[in-house]
């Protein structure tokens, strides 16, 4: 974990792609989309069906190295709201332990708009705490501090010759987005007009590796 100060907060940053917020013992993910294996499986594109299961033991993991009290997912949590209906049941068993053992929030997002409580949580369209908004998908013309997700923003870079992409944080002065955490998902540049609009000018793309955070300017 890296030192991540935003709008007056200390937060860490985590390779992961997730942030732990020490003054809560708070940790925080976006994007997990459970079960989009089995949403696309549905309709005759056949992936792999362990995306969900994949992307809760990441979590688990995390919980536990952070010892984390409170967890907050800020929203498309599952790929469609009927989703935890689908979970297997390890996945289903694992993500109920969990929900049980922590203060688990579940913030709705575009695909998981009517989710209803079938796996434990409390489920809220967005919350205020400590003077920060938790919302799914960025109000560009909301003045507040706020932490969302949507974008699934990924850097990408040309590295001796290479193409490379890592999943990054976008930042402004009032806008933190965060990449998305599940294991079946992918990515939109971060350098994209749409996350631009949405986090405001003189954003970064912020790059947390285990010892350090790397910052790359999007906007001018």
């Amino acid at each position: 974990m890296v030192p991540l100060s935003f709008a007056g907060h200390d937060l860490m940053a985590l390779p992961e792609g997730a942030l732990y917020w020490p003054a809560r013992e708070a940790l925080l993910v976006a994007d997990l989309h459970f079960e989009k294996g089995s949403w696309f499986a549905a309709r005759g594109q056949m992936l792999p069906p362990y995306d969900s299961i994949a992307t809760l033991h990441a979590v688990a993991a995390l919980a536990e190295r952070t010892r984390a009290r409170e967890l907050w997912c800020l929203g498309d949590s599952f790929h469609d709201s009927e989703g935890c209906e689908r979970l297997p049941a390890d996945a289903r068993a694992l993500l109920t332990d969990l929900t049980t053992r922590l203060d688990w929030r579940w913030i709705t997002g575009n695909h998981d708009s009517l989710l209803i409580d079938h796996c434990g949580g409390t489920i809220l369209e967005e919350a205020e705490i400590d003077g920060l908004v938790l919302r799914h998908e960025a109000e560009p013309g909301d003045p507040r501090p706020e932490l969302s997700g949507h974008f699934h923003p990924k850097l990408r870079l040309r590295v001796r010759g290479r193409q490379v992409a890592r999943r990054c944080f976008v930042a402004s002065a009032t806008k933190l987005i965060l990449p998305a955490f599940g294991a079946l998902t992918g990515g939109l540049d971060a350098h994209h007009p749409e996350i631009v609009r949405a986090v405001g000018s003189k954003a970064q793309a912020l790059v947390a590796l285990e010892d350090r955070l790397l910052r790359f300017p999007l906007a001018a």
